[in-house]
């Protein structure tokens, strides 16, 4: 090797590619790793972290945030998007880029025009804030108190609503917040694809309850082991084809799933010995998130493209595992012989078909997370309602409680007790999540085209449900939606996969075909 290309080969190991592209994506991947070093903290903070160690957490998540922050605004950055032909009339680049450099670069522009506009100070206060708040609503929820969080939340709010107008927006405030989460969605939006689900759903609701067919449900309120509900945890995930080389089940106050890298995936859930299917369901809905995420094309890990494309796509991947396949008949009918085994006193008298509508059994609860699939959408459109209201200034956290009371009684028609079942019942105010709930009703309009198009294109779903036949299922979502991570837009996903817009017809089409059956409308 001569003097001249050894010294070019020592300033290429030193400084890296003087590839702008190749150079973008180093920072990137230094960016995913402090990323995953922020959530392992976060899922120790909701798991084993002993409660008088949150000060100092919150000052190490404050720490990290502010050095991804330094990172995605550093002139660096700007520099090589600038060099690699990225700028507001070309957010994907030049034209002749392979797609998923073009993917990376828009995401990646994307990524950093958000964070400039936010100062350093903002992102690492709200940092600190919310790894405390976290703990005061664990505290305030046990407590059913919300006088404990409220001076917490307030001070979390005030950050949040700075942040939307640091990040900028048309039509409301909360327009931002949600594009965090569902991207180049605005609520206009969100509100258009509710409007053409709220008639048809109330309806279903009005018929259901009119009905005189009632499900049985008393056995589901019998007293099931924890231990043994995590046994039966432990082996629907592996019949579903979770990767436990690759993750673990924990127990947390509020079930997720946590990414600390490619090949650790965790997921969390709870288990009330007075209500099974909560246990069951919560774990089921954390496989479909770890799953996605196991997913992910091997051309796109280690970069931010290894995400989920939005959070309604990827609620649509929890929320087609938990009830359009998890609460079909040929599922349980497969399953139910060993939960039965597992607990012979509380289920021994019972058949499948029973439990079956037990488990689908349709009421107006205070329960997000354990609400049938008909009423699930009226808990998303009571919080979407309070949190643009909260973004907006037109609701103050001390008026809350009594707005959410209002909010339940107009659109469910009850009224939680307390605290604990009302207001403080989700952690996502409290991680300064505003934006992220609208998502939950956009992935239930997501599942059901999916699963639409999966009855199309898979023949014998039914039999492959009933011999806990998972790979192929799997195999379809991993080709459609998983592989693809963050490259395709959610709204152009949907297209690719299911020939379609999204269209709240699929969700309310499968909903009523269904519980015409169970309900005899």
């Amino acid at each position: 090797m001569d003097s001249h290309r050894a010294g070019q080969s020592k300033r290429t190991k030193a400084h890296g590619s003087e590839d702008p592209l190749e150079r973008l994506k180093l920072l990137d991947a230094e960016i995913r790793r402090l990323t995953h070093i922020c959530a392992l903290l976060s899922w120790d903070q909701e798991t084993y972290m002993p409660c008088e160690a949150v000060g100092e957490r919150s000052e190490q998540l404050e720490l990290l945030s502010g050095l991804i922050h330094d990172r995605l605004t550093s002139r660096k950055l700007a520099g090589l998007l600038r060099d690699a032909g990225v700028d507001e009339a070309n957010p994907m680049g030049p034209a002749g880029l392979p797609p998923l450099q073009r993917a990376f670069l828009r995401e990646l522009y994307r990524s950093h025009r958000r964070s400039i506009r936010l100062p350093r100070r903002l992102v690492t206060e709200l940092a600190r804030q919310t790894a405390i708040g976290q703990a005061r609503w664990a505290e305030a929820r046990k407590a059913a108190d919300f006088r404990l969080f409220s001076p917490h939340l307030a001070a979390i709010l005030a950050l949040v609503r700075e942040s939307a107008s640091c990040l900028g927006w048309v039509e409301h405030p909360y327009d931002p917040l949600l594009d965090e989460y569902e991207p180049w969605m605005r609520s206009s939006q969100v509100e258009r694809v509710f409007s053409g689900l709220r008639p048809r759903l109330t309806d279903l609701v009005r018929r259901i309850v009119d009905s005189p067919r009632k499900p049985d449900t008393s056995f589901l309120k019998a007293v099931f082991e924890p231990a043994k509900q995590r046994q039966f945890s432990l082996r629907m995930l592996r019949a579903l084809g979770y990767d436990f080389q690759r993750g673990r089940l924990d127990e947390s106050a509020h079930p997720f799933t946590t990414t600390v890298g490619r090949a650790d995936v965790r997921l969390t859930t709870r288990y009330n010995p007075k209500a099974i299917a909560s246990g069951i369901f919560g774990t089921i809905h954390e496989a479909g998130h770890g799953l996605y995420e196991l997913g992910f094309g091997e051309e796109l890990a280690g970069t931010l493209l290894a995400d989920g494309a939005s959070m309604g796509i990827h609620e649509s991947q929890s929320r087609l595992w938990e009830n359009l396949l998890g609460r079909s008949l040929p599922f349980w009918r497969r399953f139910f012989p060993e939960l039965q085994g597992l607990f012979p006193e509380a289920l021994g008298g019972i058949g499948v078909e029973e439990f079956y509508r037990g488990i689908n059994a349709v009421e107006a609860s205070l329960i997000r997370v354990e609400a049938d699939e008909v009423t699930y959408n009226l808990h998303i459109l009571a919080r979407f309602e309070l949190e643009k209201r909260l973004i907006a200034g037109q609701l103050e956290v001390e008026e809350l409680p009594a707005a959410w009371n209002e909010q339940y009684g107009s659109l469910l028609g009850v009224v939680p007790p307390d605290d604990a079942q009302g207001v403080l019942q989700d952690i996502h105010w409290s991680m300064g999540s505003f934006g992220y709930f609208p998502t939950y009703a956009l992935g239930n309009l997501y599942a059901a085209q999916f699963y639409h198009t999966l009855r199309r294109d898979l023949s014998g779903l039914d039999e492959h449900l009933l011999r806990g036949e998972f790979a192929p299922i799997l195999a379809w979502l991993r080709e459609k939606v998983h592989r693809l991570g963050r490259s395709v837009p959610a709204a152009e996903l949907c297209r690719q996969a299911t020939g379609a817009e999204l269209d709240p017809a699929f969700l309310l089409d499968y909903l009523e075909s269904k519980y015409a059956g169970i309900y005899g409308l």
